[in-house]
């Protein structure tokens, strides 16, 4: 048995101690025509969702949508009426197809324009680099009105964040420092504690005893993740709570039951 546990903390946050009860949500949308067609493949949604269990925070869905304004205005507001905190990723750049701030602003109802701070971050950046700050560059100025800038120490372009909803960048570098800025502005909760039990059995095998453990420990979330190795099926289970007492009595008795099945 192993204690996966993540301990990744937020700098400047303490845990809140109503999230016991109430855990904080999230959900991430990720944009771009480029997701869909498989010419790009993902790695931005389990980075943050594993900074979001690290902090105490419950991803609890994720979209996707292309470069369409109206599909990213429907589901920012979908998702900011269900989520504590929306996270986007993709569509910030300099092209004609980065559409997110404005999706963003029609989203909250307000105009869009170019954000000083925004765009004296870009001209510098651009200054250091020895290039002209053209009008795509521009572009990564436009800023919903009312919104806070996120912080980009990669490539100077900010994100920003308009209530509960973080807007992002799609490049997977560019999306982490800007993740890490975006935390001061998080609650953060009780981290998710993990136990882990690998067994070189097939899922099938341990099925009616992981059921029954479960509505004997309801408070205690249990999965198997079958794999196979070499031909021969292998099973993880995992138990996941963030009341540490809980999940080592589940994972005591569950490993009771599978001893007592001769199956660890």
């Amino acid at each position: 048995m192993s204690d996966e546990t993540g301990q990744m903390a937020a700098a400047g946050e303490s845990m809140d101690p109503a999230s016991a009860s109430a855990p904080i949500t999230a959900a991430v949308l990720v944009i771009g025509d480029e997701i869909l067609s498989g010419r790009t493949k993902d790695r931005n949604i389990g980075t943050i969702a594993d900074y979001l269990t690290g902090i105490g925070i419950d991803l609890v869905e994720v979209r996707i949508v292309g470069d369409n304004k109206a599909a990213i205005v429907a589901a920012v507001n979908a998702l900011r009426a269900s989520a504590d905190y929306v996270f986007t990723t993709g569509g910030i750049g300099p092209t004609h197809d980065d559409i997110t701030a404005d999706a963003v602003a029609a989203a909250f109802g307000v105009p869009v324009g170019e954000d000083p701070m925004a765009l004296a971050l870009l001209a510098a950046h651009c200054e250091r680099r020895g290039v002209p700050l053209t009008p795509p560059r521009r572009r990564m100025a436009r800023i919903p009105s009312g919104a806070t800038l996120i912080k980009n120490f990669i490539s100077a372009a900010p994100g920003f964040m308009m209530e509960n909803v973080f807007v992002m960048a799609g490049v997977p570098s560019v999306m982490e420092a800007m993740l890490q800025d975006a935390t001061q502005y998080l609650r953060t909760g009780q981290p998710m504690q993990s136990v882990s039990i690998p067994l070189n059995r097939a899922e099938g095998d341990i099925a009616e005893i992981l059921a029954t453990q479960q509505d004997l420990h309801p408070d205690v979330s249990m999965g198997s993740y079958p794999s196979y190795a070499n031909g021969y099926a292998q099973v993880d289970l995992v138990l996941r709570s963030r009341d540490k007492a809980k999940l080592a009595t589940a994972a005591r008795h569950l490993e009771a039951a599978l001893r007592a099945c001769d199956i660890l």
